[in-house]
């Protein structure tokens, strides 16, 4: 069956759109090349490879033997990418952006704001896709609806933080307008539809196939999946020759695990889970479950191994200063991020934290853009308790009664109308594409402290999601109770400027927050913007 075919059957929305606008040239061959080189006194040219019938065989042979033998670095030299448009924000968060190995470039519902329209709807029985539609287009009205709602009281956040732009209302409308449909957006389904640049090398194109019918949207992804295939096809049909075929979704780990315990939406089983990880938090967003007990000691080792230091000749405490105070270490309050090639500052990579979270939808799609600090996220059915919603509230709509009233009044009936479609014998995948972004993602988190250190640095600014600057808040106040020589270091982009003595302190230029942050102390940190 074509691709366009498949299309036609899954959705009734306009289908995902997959275009390769960049690749390298001849990505099999180089691979081949690459493969070869590493046995050659000399570097092997692409072209080398498919000279003449004899280098070609060869070639064949040797694509063959390293991909069965799992030598699959050769595949990551070539990268690939794509524009997509038309895809659902639960594609990229389920998928796309799951693991580290890729870079996106995507439309942000913080700052532009959604069509009605905008949003994929799969193909259902009659009345189900009825519901669907309806439910889709009160979300969609309530989105517009908390926008007028809550303008205002973003107006008036804003002007107490910038009170001489009140006396030009006109000019800042736009950045006004832009805090009051950031919460907002959290009443829009995760079928809303993005657009990104997306790119990924050979390998992960592979990886994505192999496992693009796993959890939580294998339709959608396999389509998706399947057009970049075609257009790297067309572009070398050499290169994916050795593609394998897909894990079907019932042999996933996952599913199989699933079908044992017979897990499924909305059980009582699966409301007990969610009563017990929220009642675990303690009353927190992300709460700090494991950590190296004896982190300082052996991060200021690691400082005097890398020097060549005796304990005697360079304390613990000033080993961590060396390493961690910006006054000493500037590297760490550059914006390029050199953590990772400095020899010194590599010691940051030992100190290890491990944070249970409950964190919307739509904060932990721009969490997870962490990719050095991985999350163990959930197959999202396993989480819907149904019933009553489970959502998070920003900031600005829990400040606004009538706000607050609508979106909740909204909510309860999505998820009401969730159920019925899951009675009516929807599936998982497609009922779920109706949850708001502001349903919660309930998951554990682990990173070291050289990449947790660059997250807390640029979440702990008052320009961040509010929903993560929070999180980062709390995670570093935890940090501090077990660790006070390295959490007296964790803070913000402005502060650590300071005490780098680079100026200007704030480096994001005319979206500066407005308030003088670098002079707060973390614990004594408030925003509602």
């Amino acid at each position: 069956m074509q691709i366009a075919e498949q299309l036609a059957e899954v959705f009734v929305s306009p289908a995902p759109k997959v275009k390769l606008v960049n690749a390298f040239r001849d990505p099999f061959d180089n691979a081949v090349a690459t493969a070869r080189t590493c046995y050659s006194p000399r570097i092997v040219d692409a072209a080398e490879v498919s000279e003449s019938e004899q280098s070609r065989r060869v070639r064949d042979r040797i694509a063959r033997e390293t991909y069965e033998a799992g030598h699959h670095t050769i595949l990551q030299h070539s990268t690939f990418q794509f524009t997509l448009e038309n895809v659902s924000r639960q594609l990229v968060w389920s998928l796309l952006h799951a693991h580290p190995f890729y870079n996106s470039e995507q439309v942000s519902q913080r700052y532009v704001e959604v069509g009605p329209g905008s949003l994929l709807v799969p193909r259902l029985a009659p009345a189900e896709e009825r519901l669907y539609r309806a439910t889709a287009h009160r979300m969609m009205a309530c989105y517009q609806r908390l926008i007028e709602l809550l303008t205002e009281t973003a107006a008036r956040e804003y002007y107490a933080l910038f009170p001489a732009r009140q006396r030009d209302e006109h000019r800042w409308a736009g950045a006004v307008k832009k805090k009051a449909q950031e919460a907002a957006r959290y009443a829009l389904p995760v079928a809303t539809f993005t657009h990104l640049y997306h790119t990924v090398s050979g390998l992960t194109l592979h990886r994505y196939h192999r496992l693009a019918q796993a959890h939580d949207v294998p339709h959608e992804a396999v389509l998706v999946i399947d057009q970049m295939i075609e257009e790297v096809n067309a572009h070398d049909p050499l290169f994916l020759h050795e593609m394998e075929d897909p894990i079907r979704l019932e042999e996933t780990l996952e599913a199989r695990v699933l079908a044992e315990h017979r897990v499924r939406a909305g059980s009582p089983e699966t409301r007990a889970f969610v009563r017990e990880f929220d009642a675990s938090l303690c009353g927190r967003t992300s709460k700090l479950v494991d950590y190296k007990i004896n982190a300082e000691a052996g991060l200021a080792q690691a400082v005097r191994s890398v020097l060549g230091l005796t304990q005697e000749r360079l304390s613990d405490d000033d080993a961590i200063l060396t390493v961690l105070s910006p006054a000493l270490n500037p590297l760490l309050a550059e914006p390029l991020k050199l953590s990772t090639l400095s020899k010194l500052t590599r010691v940051l990579a030992h100190p290890h934290y491990s944070f249970r979270k409950k964190l919307s939808h739509t904060a932990d799609s721009q969490d997870q853009r962490h990719r050095m600090v991985p999350g163990s996220r959930p197959v999202l059915h396993a989480q819907y308790a149904g019933g009553e919603p489970d959502v998070v509230v920003p900031e600005l709509i829990a400040r606004n009664p009538a706000a607050r009233d609508l979106f909740m009044e909204e909510m309860g009936r999505v998820f009401a109308d969730i159920d019925r479609l899951l009675a009516a014998g929807a599936s998982h995948e497609d009922a779920l594409y109706l949850l708001p972004n502001a349903f919660p993602v309930r998951f554990e988190e682990s990173g070291d402290l050289m990449h947790l250190h660059h997250k807390w640095t640029t979440r702990l600014c008052y320009t961040a999601q509010e929903e993560i600057w929070r999180a980062s808040k709390e995670e570093v106040e935890q940090v501090r109770a077990v660790h006070p020589r390295i959490g007296a270091h964790l803070m913000p982009p402005c502060q650590l400027r300071d005490l780098a003595e680079i100026r200007p302190l704030c480096p994001e230029g005319p979206r500066y927050c407005g308030a003088p942050v670098w002079r707060i102390p973390v614990d004594e940190f408030s925003r509602v913007l």
